[in-house]
C-alpha cells in the first residue's frame, strides 16, 4: 500500500441511552465505515448501554475522509434495524499527530494537547479532548447518533505508526 498513512486504532468502549428496537431492549452493535473500508463490533444481547471494549483497526490513505459509523439490532428473523448514525473527522487528531515528536518525553500523563468542540459539522456530544497519555496522543470522544431518539457512543481513536508507510 504505498498510499498508506498509518493505522488508526478505534476502542469502541460503550454505548449510552441507546433507542429500543425490540420489546423492552436492542441488541445493538456498530458497522465503521472509512472510504471503502468496512469494519463492525461484536454484538451485545440486551443492552440499551451496551459495553463493547472492541478495538478495530483502520488503514488511512486519505486523512480527509470522515469515518461513518451506524448502529443497528441485531434480529434473528428479519433485517436488522438503524438504531443510529454519525460521523467525525480525524483531521484534527491527524494535525495534532504531527506534532508528536516535539511533545515527546516532556509531559505528564493526561495533559490535554487540543479541545474539539461540539458543532454543526461534526457529531460530538460534548467536547473532545486529545490527550498525551503513556506516550502517545489519544483523542477520547462521545458521538451523538443522528436520525434517532436517543444514543451516544464513546469512542477513544489512537494513531499507530507503520515501518515503510508515508506518515502523516
Amino acid at each position: 500500500m504505498e498510499n498508506l498513512l498509518g493505522l488508526l486504532r478505534i476502542h469502541v468502549k460503550r454505548g449510552v441511552d441507546l433507542a429500543i428496537r425490540d420489546i423492552s431492549s436492542s441488541d445493538p452493535y456498530i458497522v465503521f465505515h472509512f472510504g471503502n473500508k468496512k469494519l463492525k463490533t461484536h454484538v451485545v444481547k440486551q443492552s440499551l448501554n451496551p459495553e463493547w471494549n472492541d478495538d478495530l483497526t483502520l488503514s488511512v490513505t486519505d486523512p480527509n475522509l470522515p469515518v461513518k459509523l451506524t448502529v443497528y439490532d441485531k434480529d434473528i428473523l428479519s433485517a436488522d434495524d438503524k438504531m443510529g448514525e454519525a460521523e467525525f473527522s480525524i483531521a484534527p487528531y491527524l494535525e495534532a499527530i504531527k506534532f508528536r515528536q516535539k511533545i515527546q518525553g516532556g509531559l505528564p500523563n493526561g495533559t490535554i494537547i487540543m479541545k474539539i468542540q461540539p458543532n454543526r459539522q461534526n457529531c460530538l456530544s460534548e467536547e473532545s479532548h486529545i490527550v498525551w497519555n503513556q506516550g502517545k496522543l489519544v483523542q477520547n470522544m462521545f458521538i451523538r447518533l443522528r436520525n434517532v431518539e436517543s444514543g451516544e457512543v464513546e469512542l477513544q481513536l489512537e494513531w499507530i505508526d507503520v515501518p515503510g508507510s508515508k506518515g502523516i
